[in-house]
């Protein structure tokens, strides 16, 4: 079954906290660079005290000592799923690997959406790096919808495949520019989507919330 993931988007704890109590029907939330900078562990704890999941969404590319420890801390504070980039080589990743555990699911970001189509190279780098981030031991990736169903061979049975980049028809794009609508990404085999301004900018967060779960 897919699960959607609020990108909790936000300057604030308040802006989050008046979002989220629209929301009763969320079981995700993903804390960016943002946000978590703004507010830190203290906002996680929170969020957890209220039986939410968290993808803490970092995107660490550092030495393997450095993103080790992050990802040890990720887990201790007991946060569900974490971002690594899988440009930053298997090293990297496979410390990141061990220092999850079992308890913490580490997926390898591959193109960011927001790199165009135009890019003749983005669909063999996207494989590239997806078989870099399975042979490493990751949870699975980070791709856009347009990448699933190439993703989806070389990541197999138990692994996750996090899209963002979902848009419906008439949504605006920002600046995204790989996308797809909701119930394409699913067709093709996500096992989770990342949802931010369709439903944050929405006059009805509730009921876009609700449209989005029907259709996954």
């Amino acid at each position: 079954m897919t699960e959607l993931i609020l990108a909790l988007d936000v300057p604030g704890r308040e802006e989050a906290l008046r979002l989220l109590d629209r929301l009763p029907a969320l079981r995700w939330v993903k804390l960016g660079s943002v946000l978590m900078t703004a507010e830190g562990p203290p906002l996680v704890r929170e969020l957890l005290g209220r039986g939410l999941r968290i993808f803490l969404d970092l995107k660490w590319h550092d030495i393997p000592n450095t993103v080790s420890g992050a990802v040890r801390s990720a887990r201790e504070l007991g946060v569900h799923l974490v971002t690594v980039h899988a440009s930053g080589g298997p090293e990297m990743m496979r410390s990141a690997a061990r220092a999850a555990g079992e308890s913490l699911a580490v997926v390898g970001v591959t193109v960011l959406t927001s790199t165009g189509t135009q890019a003749a190279s983005v669909d063999a780098e996207v494989e590239r790096l997806t078989s870099s981030a399975v042979e490493s031991g990751l949870s699975g990736v980070v791709c856009s919808p347009l990448e699933i169903e190439r993703v989806r061979p070389l990541v197999g049975a138990g692994r996750l495949i996090v899209v963002p980049g979902i848009r419906r028809p008439g949504d605006p794009l920002g600046d995204q520019a790989r996308v797809a609508g909701p119930a394409e990404a699913v067709r093709r085999g996500a096992t989770h989507l990342v949802v931010g301004r369709p439903i944050r900018e929405s006059a009805d967060p509730t009921a876009t919330l609700d449209e989005f779960l029907a259709v996954i």
